[in-house]
């Protein structure tokens, strides 16, 4: 009995060793990296002189506004300062020039529903509202005395729009001898690229320090994506990527790097706010948190190292800031150089703000090809299609393998039984006639092992793709599948929309989770049944844990699987058919 249910042993083995891998990896790798760079956070915080916290704590405040008697609306608050016009192609919006803040910007190729009369997703927000998103620039002073611009200064722009290869330069003087300047520019995607500038027409020297800062307000991410997708303070730091959550960052309220930074922000599941400095510039950067008016607000923030001017002189800074979608092309282009300013500088590690988990050089050409095919067929369902046919293919020879080795232990399962019931419980004698069939037969129980063990990882690997493609947003297939990213909309226990009532969310299950369960069904009756009773009623269950639990999935995952295990069952079939013709065949041998 123990050994007619060898091989879901083996099949449950394979599932541990996979995960212990991946436990290994975590536990000798990522974990000692993360907290080798906590512990260096935590000694360069220590360092921290005094007043630097002090200013920045100050610039914070300025920062946060004075938001008194704001209006309710984004609209009226949108309105408290006039405003530079920002015209692209891919994002629209405007910078309030009281304050030079960057906190008006929606993307014009996305948008807030299925719908498409639906508005277009909105990033950045002003200050005042659960919804504030916004970006500032501007200088410290190292004395007192020295008037620098804050949230209420009124700056003077050059050109009335701004527009990518029309830059616009924003002044403000401060009437005691300083002239403060911000060069904004803009590519065609969603890279802006700001220049602060001083020049010194006094009489004496300032020493002023660089300050940039992303402010926003949060509201929680929930559900399944916010424990699969990374969502919350984001950077690299000495070319190591850092992921902070919102949980984490409120029981510290504070966490400081000084070091160069290749970039630092906040990383939603599709979107991206971050802002990339010099690459030559050490800094301080921060990631802080704090509670205003019963809001939960989070600030990245970056300090440069001071500049003296000398009188007569001038001193600049350039900066950059993504605001925009987590496309893949993008990010891989700007991370190499090759979008934004002319000789831009390369941004390290800047594709991984798609969170796309540990296995990276599996999911990394997953979703490039993903994105091929999408490209060249204008269907993402059809893509997602295309790639489980091009994983089967490379997969091909280890599940060919896997294959035949469960039809030969299938193929055994009568003799087994037959020995089974010929020693009684006579264990011994049993595993010594069960390994001696095995010799016999040529039969190695084990083979499927490794196959399997290779698999999962890939497995994992495409669900981790198709839950961050920011392509399979919105993203229609055919029929009643409109949107891959949501949940199959058709319900069994609503008759497919014939009967008009709204049942439990548990209760709703579409036509793709039913198809998922047949084919799985399917699947299960191909393999040898355990012997085990226990084991058996596990097998025959599992289809319909798995119906209950993928019924809520994005469609495109749930599509991604049904047409997996409709490839497996003809690739089981062609298996099955060619060994038991090889069979007939030898055994016509020995009968002539």
């Amino acid at each position: 009995m123990k050994d007619e249910g060898f091989d879901f042993r083996n099949l449950m083995m394979a599932l541990i060793l996979c995960t212990g891998v991946l436990l290994v990896w975590q536990v000798t790798y990522e974990m000692p990296k993360r907290k080798q760079l906590q512990q260096v956070m935590a000694e360069t915080q220590k360092r921290e002189a005094v007043e630097k916290t002090q200013r920045m704590r100050a610039n914070r405040a300025a920062a946060a506004g004075d938001e008194e008697a704001v209006p309710a609306t984004r609209e009226g608050r949108l309105a408290l300062s006039p405003r530079l016009p920002i015209d692209s192609p891919r994002v629209h919006g405007s910078i309030a020039l009281r304050g030079a803040r960057f906190d008006d910007l929606t993307l014009s190729a996305y948008r807030q529903a299925l719908d498409k009369t639906s508005p277009p997703v909105i990033l950045l927000s002003p200050s005042g509202g659960a919804d504030a998103n916004f970006a500032q620039f501007g200088w410290l002073a190292a004395e007192k005395g020295v008037k620098l611009p804050d949230d209420r200064t009124l700056w003077k722009a050059d050109r009335d729009i701004l527009r990518p290869g029309e830059p616009v330069t924003l002044t403000w003087d401060n009437g005691e001898g300083q002239l403060f300047s911000l060069i904004i520019a803009l590519d065609s995607h969603y890279m802006f690229s700001v220049t602060k500038k001083v020049e010194n027409r006094g009489k004496t020297a300032v020493t002023l320090s660089p300050y940039s800062l992303i402010n926003r307000a949060h509201v929680e991410p929930a559900g399944k994506t916010a424990m699969i997708v990374h969502q919350g303070p984001i950077g690299v730091f000495g070319g190591a990527l850092v992921e902070t959550d919102y949980a984490s960052l409120r029981e510290e309220t504070k966490r400081t790097v000084e070091d160069t930074a290749a970039w630092l922000g906040f990383s939603d599941k599709y979107w991206l706010t971050a802002l990339v400095p010099d690459m030559d510039a050490r800094l301080t950067a921060n990631f802080s948190y704090y509670r205003q008016k019963n809001i939960d607000r989070y600030q990245a923030d970056m300090l440069g190292s001071s500049l003296t001017v000398e009188p007569g002189q001038s001193a600049e800074v350039s900066m950059r800031m993504f605001a925009g979608a987590k496309e893949m092309r993008p990010l891989d282009a700007y991370a190499e150089g090759g979008l934004g300013a002319q000789n831009a500088r390369s941004i390290p590690l800047f594709d991984r703000a798609v969170d796309l988990g540990t296995l990276y050089f599996l999911t990394k050409p997953m979703l490039w090809l993903l994105a091929y095919f999408f490209e060249h067929t204008g269907n993402f369902g059809i893509a997602i299609l295309l790639l489980t046919v091009a994983v089967k293919l490379l997969m091909y020879p280890l599940a060919n393998k896997a294959y035949h080795a469960t039809t030969q232990m299938r193929d055994l399962q009568p003799e087994m039984v037959r020995i089974r019931e010929r020693v009684g419980n006579d264990k011994v004698r049993m595993n010594q006639e069960i390994m001696s069939l095995y010799r016999r037969e040529k039969v190695n129980p084990a083979s499927g092992c490794l196959p399997v063990l290779v698999q999962i990882p890939v497995f994992l690997a495409l669900y981790k793709v198709l839950m961050v493609a920011i392509e399979m947003r919105h993203a229609p297939f055919f029929a009643w599948i409109h949107d891959l990213s949501a949940p199959d909309p058709s319900n069994f226990f609503t008759l497919f929309g014939l009967i008009d009532w709204n049942p439990p969310a548990l209760l709703h299950i579409g036509v793709l989770p039913i198809l998922m369960t047949v084919t799985m069904a399917i699947q299960m009756k191909q393999q040898p049944k355990p012997a085990d009773p226990v084991q058996a009623k596990i097998i025959t269950y599992m289809p319909y844990i798995f119906l209950v639990i993928f019924a809520s999935f994005p469609a495109g995952l749930v599509l991604y699987w049904v047409w997996s295990n409709i490839l497996s069952i003809i690739q089981q079939m062609v298996i099955t058919k060619r060994h038991h013709a090889a069979q007939q065949k030898r055994e016509r041998k020995k009968a002539a």
